[in-house]
């Protein structure tokens, strides 16, 4: 996952610092493949130093927090809520279900299925939906199609996570554009939605702006596929900084509804507005999904993350098994509107 600011480039330092203290192995099927973390970027045009670096979040073959056994009390219909607002997180514990799901209607792990300590009746139990992520182009496409026609509850497939950041699926326009009809036809087998690509502010050379990548994405497939558009539903974007609003407005010109599959702010520069405080986070998580829920190009939204192990930037949602941390009481409370 990775994530953050407006028209500026990532931080390389930080980013290689934060990608350094990260790791883990993949859950799904694509067990090869890392998970994703959070870019840069600002709002309109800003200096590179006010971009803030990418975190990493792996999925792991066992949950963050030791497995419990699922509460031996009925569920419980769950109370109204944001259809919107998820969370990026390899969920696992029931516990955490239960704590997450009067505010949190869906969240994904960067892999092709959930983990396998996920009760089986989660959409019943907890008012959940999981969304797989078809993190590259490293997967099996009969396999994703088994799970979709398994799962015919699974409306929507998140595909390629930051191409244009080295440390995450790396992946050029050309490389891209390759891949993108074998989305195309799991989508068509199987009716999903194809979410993606999720873009941000990168560190691959003359990509780093999330629209000179898609900008050569596009005119690639265009060229490989007799002038047609490639089949995007909905577009991903990773934001970890201030000016969300902004970088939204900089890709309406591809007029598709928008998926935030990660955020937070993890602005980290000494300039005074760095996130250095459990109240500036939440002022900002406040800020942000106001922004998400306001906007009617906003689709779906999930904040970064469940739980953090060094978590400079206050941005778990989670403390230990089943307990929520004051922000992740604060991102159930907050206000949504009706869809």
């Amino acid at each position: 996952m990775l994530r953050n600011s407006l028209c500026a480039a990532v931080s390389v330092a930080t980013l290689t610092f934060l990608l350094s203290a990260c790791g883990g192995s993949g859950t799904s099927q694509q067990a090869s493949t890392p998970a994703s973390a959070p870019p840069g970027g600002s709002a309109s045009s800003p200096p590179a130093a006010s971009t803030p670096a990418t975190p990493v979040n792996v999925p792991t073959n066992s949950p963050s927090a030791p497995p419990t056994n699922p509460p031996s009390t009925p569920p419980v219909t769950p109370a109204a809520k944001s259809a919107k607002r998820g969370v990026a997180y390899d969920l696992a514990d029931p516990l955490d279900f239960a704590a997450l799901s009067s505010g949190v209607s869906w969240w994904y792990n960067w892999g092709s299925q959930p983990n396998k300590m996920v009760p089986a009746d989660y959409v019943a139990q907890y008012g959940m939906d999981y969304y797989p992520m078809l993190w590259s182009g490293n997967y099996n496409a009969a396999s994703i199609e088994a799970f979709l026609r398994a799962n015919p509850g699974i409306k929507y497939l998140l595909v390629v996570n930051e191409p244009n950041l080295t440390s995450q699926s790396n992946l050029t326009p050309q490389q891209a554009a390759a891949l993108w009809p074998g989305f195309e036809a799991i989508a068509a087998a199987t009716g999903v939605k194809i979410v993606g690509p999720q873009i941000t502010w990168g560190t691959m050379a003359n990509y780093a702006d999330p629209v000179t990548w898609m900008d050569a994405f596009i005119a690639a497939y265009q060229a490989a596929n007799a002038g047609r558009n490639p089949q995007i539903d909905y577009l991903g974007f990773h934001w970890y900084d201030y000016g969300l609003a902004s970088q939204l407005d900089r890709l309406k010109k591809y007029g598709k509804p928008f998926w935030i599959t990660e955020f937070a702010n993890w602005h980290s520069q000494n300039d005074g507005a760095q996130i250095d405080s459990l109240a500036k986070q939440e002022a900002q998580m406040t800020d942000m999904v106001a922004t998400c829920e306001s906007r009617s190009d906003v689709f779906r939204y999930a904040w970064f993350t469940g739980r953090w192990s060094n978590d400079v930037h206050f941005t778990s949602l989670l403390s230990t098994a089943g307990q929520l941390t004051d922000l992740g009481k604060l991102y159930l409370s907050l206000p949504y509107t009706a869809q």
